[in-house]
Formats: structure tokens, C-alpha cells, sequence
């Protein structure tokens, strides 16, 4: 058995690869694939055509002459396979974008294959939500549906995507995201999706199934990256729309040409002819305007984001306003609560108490925290066993969390505004001192960083009262000043949102160098904030995670989501960021103006390239007829059969250089309009015509050295 060192091993897989793109360009060619694109179905008929008449030409007395010129032999040959070039080149663009995007979601896909995992029948939630007496069968992850719970245990990979409802474990995301450490998944809050590809590293998991094997948005976007189901968008239904109305413009010119000239002149060869239309028609603009989008998502590909949609990532060059969710998006997302702090005339360990009782069935981090801090207090109401009651979950609408005793006792944690609001439903207006007292503690955390929470209670038969206030603390990601410092410098501005008071969100924006802030916001508010900068003009990117943030990603231009947001989230959203970083917005914004601004330069190149093709291939029409035209020969073609096939080879090499500009794409610089113009018209207009002449000149003077041209 012969044994291959790696290097031998990858360059058999390069080998492979480039193999592999050149036959998928070749089936490519098959005009039932290029109905869709109007300008390669015309380079198939003008090849098709060509290689017609040169197959019949030994039959019919050799080649003929044209518009007056005797072409050399085998002329029309020549003319026949640089068409079929042309168009071979075309197609290598497109298999070439889609091939290096297999390429690199070939890792990510290879996370989402089936796998065996555990299913729970019988799941009960009540009586074992840890599904310890639960019946457990091993099945195909392809047979999991929706709805479905399953068992991980440590060790275990995450079948499908899902959602836990039960548990805390330590999961390894790295060959999703890249990143090398666990990060924890858990019960509650924003954090508790799982991903296909995961798997537990310790600890357990009861998780419920939100998609079919292969239908996740994971799943969907790896396909769009690949090409496999890659739909234009409107801006490039638009432009072929127009090069497609072009070619037909350039067509019927064609057609008619002969028959326009015919009382003074002879008739144009047909090579000649199918020669004229590959150079005239925007064949380039056509084979490069998708990979363009497609580079463009395998870039963002490299960047861990996902993209939804052809257009998702043309809008976002016309982003003006970024919002961003202030947990987990600016702050690291680990709020944890610090210290109790009673008011004035309240007891200690009342607060902690009521702080215990109000958290104790919150499964959020901050909930936990909480507890945490207030089992450490030592109080023997808090060791002992939960009072019964009945839990009021946390809602992004009333900002408050709880429990309801049996005794009457109403105890609540939530935002100032909206604690004071309940106890004013209640009958309880609090009075001045005590609210102003309630204002300096949460003033002082708030100017510190910290996210006040107030505690209050309600009993019977009494007023209700504040007990006292809990100091929740959260840091900055220190990455984020700096991204905020290249949206400005994009022309972006930044708003965070939160349903923190305006202090800490104040405090906390200026921190991570937030252009603007929005606080104590419900999920009406962000949609109504997103509503007003949509109709004052801006263009709005929404950056979130959790449920009640997916309305707003909804109604955003864009909505990008985290990996580990919940379903909701996901859905609503046109991009996914799979190592959780919402900074990716950055990249997202530069690669969507990249795109278009390499689009704007191949189209101006392409231009100015036809110009020169112009202005060489119309003069060699007739100058067998017409000598006086030659004085139009400004670049000295060495014979019109030369001019006319170099020009064609031109078009055939321009595009091959053209390929890796599309594929890299091509630098935006933020700039005036006007000055971004006059430095495109001078570097793809001017440099455009340049390049042509010096091009098609240095193919004639090869082309010149064959016998006849």
C-alpha cells in the first residue's frame, strides 16, 4: 500500500477541486442551464453558429470574403473556439465562486450530518423534567420531528437544533463558531438554544426539537452560500433586465447590418458577425454580476455570518442606523447581582427575603444570581423550602418577575418604573420621600454602570411598599468602542436599546462609544423607534437574540440574530452571526458596499473596454471596401482579420483577469459621492480604456506573426 505525506495528500484534494469546478463549468454550458441568462444563451447560439459555418465552409468553395476583406483560412475556426472560450470563461466564473463556496461551508455541513441521539417518549415536564424515569430510545437524528425531546448527556453531540428546557451544561461550539471554549446553555433567558453540530461537554440536557433535519436556518443559508439555491435579487433582476435589453439592441443591429449596407458594400461573413455581437454585448457584466453575491456571502462565510438572501445583503450597503440590544450584544451578557441594598427604614432581611422569593422561579442568569446572593445572606426563611405559591414569569411587557403566596402575598423584582407602576395599580401610591430615596439608589447604580432592580411586596390587607433595591452589574465587551468607532467612520449611527433606565443606558452607551440610546424600551418601543427611522429615510439594522426582540428584527431592513438566539429570533432574521460577536454588523455593512462598488467598477471597466472594441472591430468591417477607413485604425491593427480576432481574444482574457476582482471584490472608501465618482470614472473608466488598447494590441502583434491575418 503506498502511503501519501499530507503534502502529497493536498495537492491530490486541490487536484480534485479545480477539477471538479472546470467539468461543473462545462455542464454549465448546456443552454437548457443558460435560459436564465439571456447574454451567455447568445454566445451559445453565436459558438453554435460559427462552428456551423465552419464546418461547412470546405464544402462551399472555402472561406468567404467579408464587407470587401479575404479572410485567411481557417478564420471562421479561429472565431469558433474563441466563442466557445468566451463562454467556457463565463461559466468557470460562477463555478469557480460556488466551488471555493463549497469549499468553505464543506466544515460547517459536515457538522449538520445525521447522528444517533435520545429520544424521551412520554415526556412529563412536572412530574420529571430532568427525564430521569423517563423511557429513553436511540433514534436517527433524520427521524426527529419537531416537538420531539431528547436526552444529552456529557459527551453527547446536539442532534438538532433545539431549545432546553431543563438543564445547565458546558457546550462546545467551536466548529460552528471557531471558538475554542464552552459556553453555557441553559434553562431561560437568551441563551438556551442549542445547535446541530454542538455537542456537551458536561453536565445535562432536556432538549426540545425546533426543526427537521436539514430545514434549520443553519442548514438553509449553507445552501445559499453554496449557490445551490441562490435567487437574484431585484437590483440584479433589474440589471439583467437592462444588459439583456442592450444585447437585443445589439442583436437587431447585427441583423439589419448587412441589409443596411448592401447597395454600396458586400455583406459581412457571418463569423464576422457572431464575432461583433460576443464583443458588443455586456457578455463580462453578465457572467460576473452573480459572483459578485456570491463572493460577497462566502466572505461574510469566512466571518462566521449567514446570510439569508441575495437582497438582505444589498440593503445592507444602504444601512444608515445600527440598533443594538444592550444584553448580550454591547454587555457580555452575565449579569449577576452584586448587593441588596433596603431604603430607608426597611429591613435587611425583608429585602432578602422578598429578593429570594421573587427570583427563586426565575430561570434567567440574573434570577439565579439572585438566589445565589441571597442564600449566602444565611437567613433561615431562605434555607428552608419554597413557600407555596404561584410564579410570575418575567414579560418584556411589564418588566417584572415574581410570586404570588398563597397567604395573599404578592412579592415583585423588576425596573423602577414599572415596580412603582404596579404598586400605583395596586392602591398604593408611594410616597415622596420614599421615592426619592428609591431615585438616589438607583441613580448611584446606574452612573456606575450597574442595572438597578427595585423589590417590592404587597400584602393583605396592607399597603404595598418598596423594600429595597438589587445591584445587578454587567460589562462592556471591550471590542466594542472600536467597532463603534469604524461605524461612525462608515457614516452609521449607532442606538442601543434597552429596558434598563435612561442612566444606565446613558452611561453604559457612552462607555461603548453609542452614538444614541433608548431606555427602559418595551418590544413596542423598539418597533415604533424602527418605524420613525425608516420614515425619516434611514435604513435600520437590528441586531438581537432573544423572543421579544424578533418583532423589531422583523420590521428592521436587516435583522441579524445570534447563533444562540431562540427560534423566533432566528426566524425573523436575514442573517445569522454564528460565534455570537454583533459587531459582525461592521463587516456585514462593509462587505454589502464592497459588493456594490465592485459591481459599479466591473460595469464602468466594461464600458470603457467597449469603446476601444468599438473603435477597433467597426473600421475593419469595410476597410476592404472603404480604404479611406483606415485612417480610423488609431491602434495600427496589423489586417482587419487580426483586429477583429484579437478583439474577440481580448474579451476572452479581460474576463479571466476580471474573475479574481469579482471574487475579491473591490475596496470601498467612505467618500462624498462626488469624489467617489471621479475616482471610479478615472480608475475602471480611464484605466478601463487603457487597458483595452494596450491589450488588443499586444494580442495583434502575436496575432500578426500567423501566416494571413
Amino acid at each position: 500500500m503506498v502511503t501519501r505525506t499530507p503534502e502529497e495528500g493536498l495537492q491530490s484534494r486541490r487536484c480534485r477541486i479545480a477539477v471538479g469546478i472546470l467539468l461543473d463549468a462545462l455542464r454549465r454550458m448546456n443552454p437548457r442551464t443558460l435560459w436564465t441568462n439571456p447574454v451567455l444563451l447568445l454566445t451559445w447560439c453565436g459558438g453554435a453558429l460559427a462552428t456551423l459555418v465552419a464546418i461547412v465552409e470546405p464544402f462551399a468553395g472555402g472561406a468567404l470574403a467579408s464587407g470587401g476583406t479575404t479572410l485567411p483560412p481557417g478564420f471562421s475556426w479561429s472565431i469558433a473556439v474563441w466563442v466557445w472560450l468566451t463562454l467556457f470563461t463565463a461559466n468557470l466564473a460562477e463555478a469557480l465562486a460556488e466551488g471555493r463556496g463549497r469549499s468553505q461551508t464543506a466544515g460547517l455541513r459536515s457538522t449538520q450530518a445525521a447522528v444517533m441521539t435520545h429520544r424521551v417518549v412520554g415526556y412529563d415536564a412536572k412530574r420529571d423534567p430532568a427525564a430521569w424515569r423517563a423511557e429513553v430510545v436511540d433514534v436517527n437524528s433524520n427521524e426527529l420531528v419537531p416537538g420531539d425531546i431528547v436526552v444529552l448527556n456529557e459527551g453527547d453531540p446536539v442532534p438538532l437544533d433545539g431549545e432546553v428546557v431543563w438543564g445547565v451544561a458546558s457546550v462546545d461550539e467551536s466548529a460552528i463558531t471557531g471558538d475554542a471554549g464552552p459556553v453555557i446553555r441553559a434553562l431561560g433567558g437568551d441563551r438556551s438554544a442549542v445547535s446541530a453540530g454542538t455537542s456537551v461537554v458536561s453536565d445535562r440536557l432536556i432538549v426540545r426539537v425546533r426543526e427537521r433535519h436539514g430545514q434549520s436556518a443553519v442548514d438553509r443559508m449553507i445552501r445559499l452560500a453554496e449557490g445551490a439555491r441562490r435567487q437574484k435579487s431585484p437590483n440584479e433582476l433589474a440589471l439583467s433586465a437592462l444588459i439583456a435589453s442592450l444585447s437585443l439592441s445589439f442583436i437587431i443591429l447585427v441583423l439589419t447590418l448587412n441589409t443596411i449596407v448592401s447597395p454600396v458594400a458586400p455583406a459581412v461573413s457571418i463569423p464576422v458577425l457572431v464575432a461583433l455581437v460576443v464583443c458588443l454585448i455586456p457578455t463580462e457584466v453578465a457572467a460576473l454580476l452573480s459572483v459578485t453575491g456570491i463572493a460577497a456571502m462566502s466572505r461574510l462565510l469566512q466571518r462566521n455570518v449567514l446570510v439569508s438572501s441575495a437582497h438582505s445583503l444589498e440593503t445592507a450597503a444602504d444601512i444608515t442606523t445600527v440598533m443594538l440590544d444592550k444584553t448580550g450584544t454591547i454587555t457580555r451578557g452575565d449579569r449577576r447581582a452584586t448587593r441588596l441594598i433596603p431604603l430607608q427604614g426597611c429591613d435587611d432581611d425583608d429585602l432578602l427575603v422578598a429578593a429570594f422569593l421573587s427570583s427563586v422561579d426565575d430561570p434567567t442568569p440574573e434570577g439565579d444570581s439572585i438566589v445565589r446572593l441571597a442564600r449566602a445572606g444565611g437567613h433561615p426563611a431562605v434555607a428552608e423550602d419554597v413557600p407555596d405559591g404561584n410564579p410570575v414569569p418575567f414579560s418584556a411587557h411589564t418588566r417584572m418577575s415574581g410570586r404570588d403566596l398563597r397567604d395573599g402575598t404578592r412579592v415583585r423584582k423588576g425596573a423602577e418604573s414599572a415596580v412603582l407602576a404596579w404598586l400605583k395599580h395596586g392602591g398604593t401610591q408611594q410616597r415622596r420621600e420614599v421615592v426619592d430615596d428609591v431615585h438616589r439608589k438607583t441613580t448611584a447604580i446606574a452612573q456606575t454602570g450597574g442595572t438597578p432592580l427595585l423589590v417590592a411586596v404587597q400584602q393583605p390587607n396592607m399597603p404595598g411598599r418598596v423594600l429595597g433595591v438589587v445591584d445587578l452589574r454587567d460589562s462592556v465587551k471591550p471590542e466594542l468602542p472600536a467597532r463603534t468607532a469604524r461605524l461612525r467612520a462608515l457614516g452609521v449611527r449607532s442606538l442601543m436599546v434597552t429596558g434598563d433606565n435612561p442612566v444606565t443606558a446613558e452611561m453604559i452607551a457612552s462607555e461603548a462609544g453609542i452614538d444614541d440610546f433608548l431606555g427602559d424600551a418595551t418590544p413596542a418601543d423598539k418597533l415604533a423607534r424602527i418605524t420613525r427611522e425608516q420614515e425619516a429615510g434611514n435604513f435600520v439594522a437590528m441586531s438581537g437574540d432573544g423572543t421579544n426582540d424578533a418583532p423589531a428584527l422583523a420590521q428592521a431592513d436587516i435583522g441579524v440574530a445570534m447563533n444562540s438566539a431562540t427560534a423566533a429570533a432566528k426566524g425573523a432574521a436575514n442573517m445569522i452571526v454564528l460565534d455570537d460577536d454583533p459587531s459582525r454588523l461592521v463587516e456585514i455593512i462593509e462587505t454589502g458596499r464592497r459588493q456594490m462598488a465592485t459591481r459599479g467598477a466591473l460595469i464602468t471597466f466594461n464600458i470603457a473596454n467597449d469603446v476601444v472594441r468599438y473603435a477597433t472591430m467597426f473600421p475593419a468591417l469595410f476597410v476592404g471596401t472603404f480604404p479611406g477607413l483606415a485612417k480610423l485604425n488609431v491602434l495600427g491593427m496589423h489586417s482587419p482579420a487580426s483586429a477583429i480576432l484579437s478583439t474577440l481574444i481580448f474579451s476572452v482574457v479581460v474576463m479571466g483577469i476580471l474573475i479574481p476582482l469579482a471574487m475579491a471584490g473591490v475596496p470601498y472608501r467612505m467618500a462624498d459621492l462626488g469624489r467617489a465618482l471621479t475616482r471610479n470614472l478615472l480608475y475602471y473608466g480611464v484605466g478601463g480604456v487603457v487597458i483595452a488598447a494596450a491589450g488588443i494590441k499586444l494580442i495583434d502583434l502575436v496575432v500578426g506573426l500567423v501566416p494571413g491575418y
